[in-house]
């Protein structure tokens, strides 16, 4: 009887679902002089977790700590920093576009051209606009296809 409760343990410490009484009736089972023959090939492994329970270290280990130097950590990102802002600086003057004479504001002293401009745009602006209208045509008939389909 007393087997096959030890068996029983043995197989759920294998599964890692036993509780610490289970474990230390395990320990001392296999610590004992009458371990079943079947069973012997588990008791070096118990023997060995009570040995190396009672072994101390005594080797101590170095902690060796680096010390950084703050104050150069400190200088070098606001360095960074200060480069960061100059080269933006530089370059944002650089692409600012110098100022337009009046003449080339787009305005005309002639109404005709003025009109011939105007309907110029707004027609480029209309095909534009009609390229998206055929693209929700498309949309709606998406749209009647899934409604037909999955029947809401």
């Amino acid at each position: 009887m007393e087997l096959d409760k030890i068996e029983n343990i043995l197989e759920k410490y294998f599964q890692g679902e036993t509780s610490i009484a289970e474990e230390k009736e395990l320990k001392e089972y296999f610590s004992s002089s009458n371990v079943a023959q079947h069973l012997e090939q588990y008791k070096s492994m118990f023997g060995y977790f009570s040995q190396v329970k009672e072994q101390k270290s005594t080797q101590e280990i170095p902690l060796q700590t680096k010390k950084r130097n703050v104050a150069w950590l400190s200088i070098a990102a606001s360095v960074v920093v200060l480069l960061g802002i100059g080269t933006f600086y530089y370059v944002s003057q650089e692409t600012t576009a110098p100022v337009v004479a009046q003449s080339e504001l787009g305005t005309y002293d002639n109404p005709e051209e003025a009109l011939a401009a105007t309907q110029k745009a707004l027609a480029l602006l209309s095909s534009n606009v009609n390229v998206g209208i055929e693209s929700v045509r498309y949309v709606k008939e998406y749209e009647q296809s899934k409604n037909k389909i999955f029947k809401q």
